[in-house]
């Protein structure tokens, strides 16, 4: 239910739908959804709907929601050949749809049978044509005989509210537990940012960075400067490699993690804005196969904060002796490496001929590559924070990461540029 109205936020009723304080404050999208309820129990009241009315709006919500129907508000095609961004953020925005499609049906049940006091008087919101199609159906029943201006009003301001939670929460894997920054209009004020987020998820292959600025904004209500990660007030919003199998994770995708030490809101970069700048060593230069026993220990370190940023490090440890890759440049690793699929595997195709040592690699200065034919790096059995910090000291060029025992079939360099780093590790672990 709502929040009880106090002095400083007004009964529900008349134009106000909702008592979010004035200053703004986070909600989950759980607690957000709950918020928007008025909005529907004033649909419910204008109308005299009815169990099956609901249940036109039920199909309405999943139509809008979903991706491939006429009545779509986020037309994003995916499939095999869409780019991973895309892929990753079209299979977010369908899993959100559907669950916030089973949070309307359940909601609309509710209401009919318990219905959310107005104290202040039936709803009546002026809310803006954002130009959301409707169902015939839901048409029908908004705008014909039975329907009302004021009806139509109040579910386009619902519906609206209803997309804008589902954009906000695409960068997030863990989006159910998202603060999200809400204030009395709701999540009116992300449009801009919004807008901005899917012209270029629409329009050209979108940035990391621009899935990083409009995660950032969603959570605090800022921009700020480009960069992979942030962190503000009680957590952080990073990669969410950071805690899952590099071979398996998503690559653009972020995970919200709860840290009471977060205060300002800091954008983590890389040391290296262009890694082509950066200096290189040859594999053929690295000395000779000296990998400890045993398995490598590492742990990120974050660098101080400088003008609202800070850069981070993989420290990799072992018998004393340290490596460190910057956070940065692995999590570009990661993005650019190539995952073979099942389709391309070939059963006859072994690994390459040569071979480099991964402690080696993990101390050279600068970023190893090749020219002189595959080399294969074995990283099976290190931990998942050691295989990302060596995707970093990789020049994240024609990088593969292939499960131990299987190899990839992939065309053969023509010679005019790096030929490919294999990185082995574990198979997927099976949860």
């Amino acid at each position: 239910m709502p929040a009880a109205p106090t002095p400083s936020t007004p009964a529900l009723g008349g134009n106000r739908w909702n008592t979010f304080p004035a200053a703004g404050t986070t909600l989950t999208a759980r607690d957000f959804f709950t918020a928007t309820e008025p909005l529907l129990q004033g649909v419910i009241d204008d109308s005299a709907l009815t169990g099956a009315d609901s249940e036109v709006l039920e199909d309405q919500i999943r139509a809008t929601l979903a991706l491939s129907t006429r009545e779509t508000s986020l037309p994003l095609a995916i499939g095999p050949d869409s780019a991973p961004a895309a892929r990753e953020l079209g299979t977010q925005a369908e899993s959100i749809g559907r669950e916030l499609a089973a949070w309307a049906t359940a909601a609309l049940k509710r209401l009919l049978a318990d219905r959310i006091p107005l104290p202040a008087g039936p709803l009546v919101v002026r809310s803006h044509c954002y130009g959301h199609l409707l169902t015939p159906p839901a048409a029908d029943l908004l705008l014909g005989r039975r329907g009302s201006p004021v009806a139509m009003q109040l579910y386009n301001e619902w519906l609206h509210q209803m997309v804008l939670l589902r954009d906000a929460l695409l960068p997030f894997t863990n989006w159910q537990d998202v603060p999200l920054l809400t204030t009395p209009s709701g999540l009116r004020h992300t449009e801009p940012a919004r807008d901005a987020f899917l012209t270029e998820l629409l329009v050209r292959r979108i940035r990391h960075s621009s899935i990083v600025g409009f995660a950032r904004h969603v959570v605090t209500g800022t921009s700020g400067p480009a960069g992979y990660g942030f962190e503000t007030g009680g957590g952080t919003a990073l990669p969410a490699v950071l805690d899952q199998q590099p071979l398996t994770a998503p690559r653009y995708l972020l995970t919200w993690r709860t840290d009471p030490a977060a205060e300002d809101t800091v954008t983590y970069v890389t040391e290296i804005q262009d890694y082509y700048a950066a200096p290189r060593t040859l594999v053929e230069d690295l000395p000779p196969t000296n990998t400890p026993s045993g398995p490598l220990t590492a742990r990120t370190v974050t660098g101080p904060i400088t003008d609202g940023t800070r850069t981070a490090r993989i420290e990799i440890a072992h018998g004393g002796t340290l490596a460190h890759v910057d956070l940065g440049q692995a999590l570009r690793g990661h993005r650019f490496a190539h995952r073979p699929g099942p389709a391309t595997a070939a059963a006859h195709a072994v690994a390459a001929p040569r071979t480099a040592d991964v402690w080696s690699a993990l101390h050279a200065p600068g970023l190893v590559w090749t020219r002189a034919g595959d080399v294969t790096l074995d990283a099976t059995g290190q931990a998942d924070l050691v295989v990302l910090a060596l995707l970093g000291r990789l020049y994240p060029e024609n990088v593969t990461l292939d499960p131990a025992g299987r190899s990839a079939a992939l065309p053969t360099p023509d010679g005019s540029g790096p030929s490919r780093l294999v990185t082995l590790v574990d198979p997927p672990r099976v949860h």
